[in-house]
């Protein structure tokens, strides 16, 4: 299979020009002006943007949580990401008590084989850190292809800080990254009790519930574990002005932070856990929604660099029969998380780019070369000859209003119902094999159940 792009403009992380693009066989063979192939297809994307695929780093398929599971599988999760623009998925892997990494891992692959619709890896989760659990760091660096571990500081499942500071130690010697969900787990099992004293249960108590200070202490006592080991940390879904002003601080120490943040970070803020008839539930995630004043800051801190990725966390619930099964009389009881896999690159556009928050270029970087970068996915993220033909043709210009109904993700509900969107995928391919496309109402997924792959990851270089 081949496949030329005539005339586009090719977007980098640091510009843009017009070329043409011949993909052959899953790569990028060739970028250059009137290249002249006997291609399978030939689009004219003149007036279109070329894009590397966007890589989604942070989500939840399938998982096991609060009494019920995340709805997407790996077939619709994967569909409606192609049809996004979304071409790698690197999915959250909960190992469970007694398993071992590989284990888990081998687990969550069974879930995906045959079913996936794009590339995928997997971030094992570290929740039963037995000392042959932390000695099993150096083979999923250096094997297995999956050197980035996920830890918790909340929940039951939460790890403390002397296992942060083993894995911390182990993944600096093998190349390894260390993922935090950090929210101080004492200041809002505190403000949960104070809230039930006062009956306060209903959804906007959820927000009041995780205040910023819990994110903010947390990353702070994360960023000294950094500190001590000389290793490095990514703080995941990033949601605060305090927790970004903690991350930027120790980054100006030189410790080795990173961060990621959300669209619903981005654009959302916590007067939405105030919508009538419990539709506030829609928004219950955790970290959860802020002010203002963080959408604002987050925006910054992309512009700036000290936010490096954008992910969606996504993992979805439905509104009817699972956000209200257990949760309609307690915040606490409704399953937190939210859908969107498929609106990641939409957003970022039109709420980010097309309004002059961020530049084309940092887009990109955000969304798929940097991300690449951080996660050791080397043969994506880039319009580049020899990289994956990950691809987007995107027309800027189009327009989109989001509802339910027109996407493809396993759930009743978008937490964006009746966004107005400037700029939108034309054309998704995935390793040059087109899988979804504009239809002239909606993405329309036109791919195969099956075509992705497990993506071995590479660790960074070794100390």
């Amino acid at each position: 299979m081949s496949v030329l792009l005539k005339n586009g403009t090719i977007v980098t992380t640091t510009g843009r020009y017009t070329a043409d693009v011949y993909a052959e066989n899953d790569r990028i063979k060739a970028i250059g002006t009137d290249l002249d192939y006997a291609a399978d297809e030939i689009v004219d994307a003149k007036g279109k943007y070329i894009l590397p695929g966007a890589i989604d780093p942070h989500t939840h398929i399938s998982m096991p949580f609060m009494g019920t599971y995340a709805q997407d599988d790996y077939e619709t999760g994967t569909i409606a990401a192609a049809c996004g623009g979304v071409t790698c998925v690197v999915d959250f892997d909960l190992q469970q008590k007694g398993e071992s990494l590989l284990d888990a891992l081998d687990r969550k692959k069974e879930l995906a084989d045959g079913k996936v619709a794009v590339d995928y890896s997997l971030h094992p989760a570290v929740m039963d850190p037995r000392p042959d659990v932390i000695d099993e760091v150096k083979k999923a660096c250096r094997e297995y292809g999956t050197p980035s571990f996920k830890i918790f500081m909340v929940y039951d499942f939460r790890v403390d800080d002397a296992t942060m500071i083993k894995l911390l130690e182990e993944t600096k010697r093998y190349g390894g990254l260390v993922q935090v969900h950090a929210e101080n787990v004492y200041i809002i099992q505190h403000m949960n009790e104070v809230l039930a004293r006062e009956g306060k249960l209903a959804p906007y108590y959820h927000a009041m519930s995780r205040p910023n200070i819990a994110e903010e202490e947390a990353i702070y006592r994360a960023s000294k574990m950094v500190e001590l080991t000389d290793s490095r940390i990514y703080i995941v879904h990033l949601s605060s002005k305090e927790g970004l002003q903690i991350v930027k601080q120790a980054r100006d120490r030189g410790i080795n932070i990173f961060a990621e943040t959300c669209p619903q970070y981005l654009l959302l803020d916590d007067e939405r856990y105030k919508e009538p008839d419990f539709n506030g539930a829609k928004y219950v995630m955790s970290p959860p929604l802020r002010t203002p004043a963080s959408n604002v800051a987050l925006w910054e801190g992309l512009r700036g660099g000290d936010v490096q990725v954008v992910a969606t966390d996504h993992c979805p619930f439905d509104f009817n029969g699972k956000k209200d099964m257990f949760g309609k009389d307690d915040y606490k009881k409704i399953p937190n998380g939210a859908p969107g896999i498929e609106t990641l690159l939409m957003l970022l556009h039109s709420e980010g780019v097309a309004k002059g928050r961020i530049s084309l270029e940092k887009m990109v970087d955000v969304l798929s070369t940097g991300t690449a970068n951080m996660f050791g996915l080397a043969d994506k993220g880039e319009i580049a000859v020899g990289k994956d033909a990950d691809m987007v043709v995107f027309d800027a210009d189009l327009k989109f209003t989001i509802t339910q109904s027109r996407l493809h993700m396993n759930v009743d509900y978008t937490p964006y119902e009746g966004m107005e969107i400037t700029g939108m995928p034309e054309i998704v391919y995935s390793r040059g094999k087109r899988v979804a496309q504009w239809n002239g109402e909606q993405m329309e997924f036109v791919g195969q159940a099956g075509h992705g792959r497990f993506i071995k990851r590479e660790p960074v270089d070794e100390n």
